[in-house]
């Protein structure tokens, strides 16, 4: 039952000194919507701090290509909140900025269809963007409502015909068991952006979050938690939906044409170590890229501990401090360390996420660094309750028991980690500000 290829495969993804996946976190937004817990805060159009937070996450983006830490960057991605409330010419700058200091094969932006102007798609592709991602949510004008978002159906499927029209790949997402939501009004959704020509799409049930509007609700007895069982309904309903028009579901939650699965998503469900810029942005380094981060930019990084292998990074600076001073050496960090163990469940977890299943070199590796019996006895346990099965290449890849009850699934593979995970705070030479 041996899988064959030398761990080495994998284990000099613990080598590396480079990020090969760059992303920018916009933490700005017109309105906050009822279950979002992200950090983003509502920020009036035109507001100087946005193009002040972009131009220093330039300047940032610039020091680590200095570092060559961005050497081996692949994708890159702008995210949020709302980067698409910038305009034009400030997201068009920031696009500008990264391609031209990176060797990114895919870029991407986030966009919200209202804040996606006439023509500013067409000017993204020019800046160097390859594709854009629309939180379109949902086409039911009162689904929206609930939700908090700020655009109706008609904008949604304007601003999805703008962004085909442009060149770019675009995706979008879709949220199911919203409340008062049908089966009717979720196929509808499903065919309205399949009708707009997109590429890719991605499905999301809604999670109630502590601290969102929504989580307020339910906790007053306001509102109900959203039901599991219906939940599976509308996403087995997605698959079937988004399957008969060419779309195939490559990760649990994301459908894509042949070509165009989202490159930047993958990076992090495989291994690839990446870096996050922003506020609350969060980065995951191999032990020699982190010592490479903080020997040339970041001194106010701990020295990692001497099993460290794989160090998680989480800006902790706020908007308007980054803004005021975009020096990474006046960023604070929240940094989590995990062994080589850690870091193969890890991986073992976000692979069993991807339907084409679980690399061999992955499991070779990881019977390496956690004991092959252990592993072998998780991997039997998920096989045995039907999460788990061998494809016809051999690869243990996830069931559709295991697509609907994937916490069940990665629950056993994290649980494989075992231990406590160091995790310390770092202040930079900057004054903490909001």
């Amino acid at each position: 039952m041996g899988d064959g290829p030398s761990p080495n495969a994998w284990e000099g993804r613990l080598h590396a000194t480079a990020a090969e996946a760059l992303y920018l976190h916009l933490p700005f937004c017109e309105s906050k919507c009822a279950y979002c817990d992200f950090a983003s805060w509502v920020t009036r159009e035109g507001d100087p701090l946005m193009g002040a937070y972009a131009r220093a996450l330039g300047s940032q983006v610039r020091e680590l290509k200095g570092a060559g830490l961005l050497s081996s960057c692949r994708t890159a991605y702008l995210g949020g909140g709302t980067p698409s409330l910038l305009g034009t010419d400030g997201l068009s700058d920031l696009v500008r900025a990264v391609a031209s200091t990176t060797a990114a094969a895919e870029l991407s932006v986030e966009a919200n269809p209202e804040s996606l102007a006439e023509g500013m798609a067409g000017a993204l592709a020019e800046a160097g963007a390859t594709r854009v991602s629309l939180g379109v949510q949902s086409l039911d004008d009162g689904e929206l409502r609930l939700l908090g978002r700020a655009h109706d159906a008609r904008t949604a499927l304007r601003a999805l015909g703008d962004a085909v029209s442009s060149g770019l790949d675009v995706s979008c997402d879709l949220m199911c068991a919203i409340p008062r939501q049908t089966s009717e009004s979720w196929a509808r959704s499903l065919r309205g952006v399949l009708g707009e020509g997109v590429g890719h799409v991605s499905v999301y049930p809604l999670a109630i979050e502590d601290g969102t509007a929504f989580g307020r609700a339910v906790d007053e007895g306001l509102m109900d938690e959203p039901e599991d069982g219906l939940a599976a309904e509308l996403m087995e309903e997605a698959e079937r939906i988004l399957g008969e028009a060419g779309l195939s579901r490559y990760e649990v939650a994301s459908y894509a044409r042949p070509g165009r699965a989202c490159a930047h998503n993958q990076a992090y469900w495989t291994g690839r170590p990446y870096l996050g810029l922003g506020c609350s942005a969060s980065g995951m380094l191999a032990r020699e890229g982190y010592l490479r981060l903080r020997d040339a930019c970041c001194p106010q990084l701990p020295e990692p501990a001497p099993a460290s292998a794989r160090l998680r990074l989480r800006v902790l600076t706020g908007r308007r401090a980054i803004a005021e001073d975009p020096r990474l050496s006046s960023l604070s960090f929240e940094v989590e360390e995990l062994d080589a163990g850690q870091a193969a469940a890890e991986d073992l977890m976000l692979g069993a996420r991807m339907t084409r299943g679980l690399d061999p070199a992955l499991v070779s590796h990881a019977r390496l660094v956690l004991g092959g019996g252990r592993v072998q006895a998780a991997l039997d346990d998920c096989v045995a309750r039907g999460l788990l099965a061998r494809d016809g290449g051999g690869r243990l890849a996830p069931t559709h028991r295991g697509w609907l009850l994937g916490n069940e699934l990665y629950g056993t593979l994290w649980d494989l980690a075992g231990g406590e995970i160091l995790t310390s705070r770092c202040q930079g030479r900057g004054a903490p500000k909001p």
